[in-house]
């Protein structure tokens, strides 16, 4: 199964708090691949990696079950690359995200506009 990782290791990986870990655990989005012998959650390279992109997407507005629908669409093309289907998912998800990235490239206008208007007073 590669490295096992706990917690800590991969909260400072990922720049992700272990309350927010457990609780896109708590949700369905990430699953520990293990536990230790004394319980505490352990995680592979690829969970590291699950988590970095639930990460990616929180900043662009997505929900929960966004995020497990594009997570499981992963999976799908992981396994199998030329699912038409989960491609065409995955096409709709990008198309989407770049909406929201241009969404948020206007709101850093609109800041700082807000911003030299403060200073201007």
């Amino acid at each position: 199964m590669g490295t096992m990782m706990q917690i800590g290791e991969v909260a400072e990986r990922t720049g992700l708090s272990h309350r927010t870990m457990r609780h896109y655990e708590e949700v369905g989005l990430v699953r520990p691949s293990g536990r230790s012998d004394g319980g505490f959650r352990l995680y592979t390279e690829d969970d590291l990696e699950r988590l970095l992109v639930i990460r990616r997407m929180k900043p662009l507005g997505y929900s929960i079950d966004e995020m497990k629908q594009l997570l499981a669409t992963v999976d799908v093309l992981r396994r199998s690359p030329d699912d038409a289907d989960a491609r065409a998912r995955l096409d709709g998800f990008l198309a989407g995200t770049q909406e929201r990235r241009a969404n948020l490239a206007r709101q850093l206008e609109m800041a700082d506009e807000f911003s030299a208007l403060l200073r201007e007073l």
